[in-house]
């Protein structure tokens, strides 16, 4: 129970590290198509990890599971990046978060059936769902069809990403199903450079860059990917029936953004200021004693 709790844990402190880079540096709603391509293509780097691997060819169940895990990984982020595109931040986020979960734990019993759980474990899940929803939500979502039909469906691509992700690693070694699915991405993602129209959009002329902003999206990407490879790891280690509790987790990568923004807007508002109204310091407290909880609960 501890070590995928922890590895979980960090893998959310990275991703609020890569989420503060992001307030830094982006500039306008994502383009999805460019953005999902080049989060595929950094796939290409876990070719340093083969080294470390008792790297093979996968069984051929193994290969269906891995092909439709990268498949749907890609397609939750183009519609992620393209509800982004037509919403608020603030507003898509939260909605897929409070999502996710339920669908997590449906999916999961179609795929592996009925799963136990302790009850106070369950409480725990509760209460972290509870806490993960409060400290993310920043404006009430505008509920248009075509908000609520992005939404649900990027939340639906990455529940399976979930699944597909644990079958993967029932078959294979960590890194070597690490490695094939993340390598998988890279092929896929290859095929949108057939595209006339994509090609001209990638190689359009681009103004220059400071060194400045490349640092910080260079660290923004390496906090990413660190985070992407704890929280495969935290899949790989977790019991079927936690895979949900995995994905409620994500409320602590709220309380470490929080924390983050607090000190810089206190201690360096030359590189961010954002104000914290005391009804978003209520709000914060409430779900970060949720969570705290929720953990507690889970390590008894």
């Amino acid at each position: 129970m501890i070590t995928w709790l922890l590895v979980i844990i960090l893998a959310y402190l990275f991703f609020s590290l890569a989420s503060f880079g992001d307030k830094l540096i982006l500039a306008g709603p994502p383009k999805p198509k460019l953005y999902t391509f080049y989060v595929g293509l950094l796939g290409i780097l876990v070719v340093f990890l083969i080294p470390f691997a008792d790297f093979g060819l996968p069984s051929l169940q193994s290969i269906i599971w891995i092909v439709l895990e990268a498949s749907v990984y890609l397609l939750g982020l183009y519609f992620l990046y393209h509800a982004l595109e037509k919403f608020d931040v603030s507003r898509v986020i939260p909605t897929i978060g409070a999502i996710q979960p339920i669908l997590i734990l449906i999916l999961t019993w179609i795929f592996f059936g009925l799963q136990k759980m302790v009850p106070l474990h369950f409480l725990a899940f509760i209460l972290l769902f509870l806490g993960s929803i409060i400290i993310s939500s920043e404006k009430k979502p505008q509920l248009t069809f075509d908000f609520l039909k992005l939404a649900t469906f990027s939340s639906f691509l990455f529940s399976l990403d979930y699944i597909f992700t644990k079958l993967v690693f029932l078959h294979e070694p960590f890194l070597q199903g690490f490695i094939w699915m993340r390598l998988c991405t890279v092929v896929i993602v290859l095929v949108f450079l057939l595209h006339k129209k994509f090609r001209k959009e990638m190689f359009a002329k681009k103004s220059i860059s400071n060194i400045k902003t490349d640092i910080i999206f260079l660290f923004t990407q390496l906090a990413g990917s660190l985070g992407y490879i704890l929280q495969s790891l935290a899949i790989a280690l977790v019991p079927i029936a936690y895979l949900v509790i995995v994905n409620s987790l994500r409320g602590i990568q709220y309380v470490f953004l929080f924390i983050i923004t607090l000190f810089f807007s206190i201690f360096l508002p030359k590189i961010l200021k954002e104000k914290i109204s005391k009804k978003i310091i209520i709000q914060k407290t409430v779900s970060i004693l949720l969570i705290i909880l929720g953990l507690a609960l889970l390590v008894i």
